[in-house]
């Protein structure tokens, strides 16, 4: 019966979590990668000449900057070899540069390519590609549903202490707190919107230690 509800619970908040998992803390190191789709986009524009490529990653307040900084680096990357690197460097930083503060999140410089990010941006990736987001729902229903039954069961383990076992009511106590911040972590996380870099929701990190309102 359990299994039951907890299958309908992941389900049911899986759909509204997509929008939300490509921007999570993660997901904000993703843009800023050397093989992230932000700098992808900028090489490919570099590559062919036109801006256009890259311009979708900025606001249209910051074209203007992007052109600029686009027009520079291909007249400074014909130079030399080493021109052409110091130039593209340029160019990638401004870009995610204005990447990051179009969407309300601090520049913290490029990072490298090759990190492993976990299986939630890879298989976002992927998804892109394929057309499909199967691989993506299992991933998120997945872990949702593990989480929940891990919060859940630590927490009925503890339900019927001995009331004058203050302690190991304390302990029940403990573990309400953390299945009750799960829950409301994760509903939270459902219910935000995708682009907000500015106020990132972590289920794990929400602290146990204050109940607000419970």
């Amino acid at each position: 019966m359990v299994n039951h509800k907890f299958s309908s619970f992941g389900l049911s908040v899986i759909f509204l979590f997509l929008a939300l998992f490509l921007f999570n803390s993660r997901a904000q190191a993703h843009c800023d990668a050397i093989d992230g789709p932000v700098v992808t986009a900028a090489v490919k524009a570099l590559e062919t000449g036109n801006v256009n490529l890259v311009l979708i990653w900025v606001n249209s307040e910051q074209e203007k900057e992007v052109i600029d900084s686009f027009q520079k680096t291909l007249k400074v990357r014909k130079l030399s070899p080493e021109a052409q690197k110091l130039a593209d460097t340029y160019f990638f930083e401004t870009v995610v540069r204005l990447h990051r503060e179009s969407e309300g999140a601090p520049y913290t410089g490029l990072k490298p390519a090759g990190r492993d990010l976990g299986p939630a941006i890879r298989a976002g990736d992927e998804a892109v590609v394929k057309g499909s987001a199967d691989e993506v729902l299992k991933i998120l229903t997945d872990n949702v549903k593990k989480g929940l039954h891990e919060h859940f069961h630590d927490l009925v383990s503890k339900k019927n202490f001995d009331a004058n076992d203050v302690e190991a009511g304390r302990e029940f106590v403990a573990s309400y707190v953390k299945f009750i911040h799960y829950v409301d972590g994760v509903y939270k996380a459902t219910q935000k919107s995708g682009h907000d870099h500015s106020a990132e929701t972590s289920v794990e990190a929400t602290p146990p230690a204050k109940c607000d309102g419970h």
